[in-house]
């Protein structure tokens, strides 16, 4: 299997992908205007689960410093640009997602 991400920040959405065949979408939090998401071309390069503090059940970090795909404690932010500049999912959706892809997943963020 190719895994890969693609970050939708403007539709607030995740799509996993295998190849060119889309096979989840899940809705997400972005940066917001002060903080934005990231564009550009990263990939995986950690997992913790329970993190603490603001990062819900998961943290997946990426190959940008200080940037990662992480749970909420807030479900209601997903669908929002309230982020500090990472990608939230709720902690039920990140649980599935980092059970899937591997560390070394490429992560397109647009």
């Amino acid at each position: 299997m190719a895994l890969r991400i693609d970050v939708n920040k403007k539709w607030h959405q995740l799509d996993l992908y295998d190849a060119s065949r889309r096979l989840k979408t899940y809705s997400i939090a972005v940066g917001k205007m002060l903080t934005p998401t990231p564009p550009g071309n990263f990939k995986i390069i950690n997992k913790k689960e329970n993190p603490g503090g603001p990062f819900g059940a998961m943290w997946m970090g990426l190959s940008k410093p200080h940037y990662g795909i992480h749970g909420t404690n807030n479900p209601s932010s997903i669908g929002k640009d309230v982020s500090h500049g990472c990608i939230r999912m709720t902690n039920r959706d990140v649980l599935e997602l980092a059970a899937r892809v591997p560390i070394g997943t490429n992560v397109y963020i647009h």
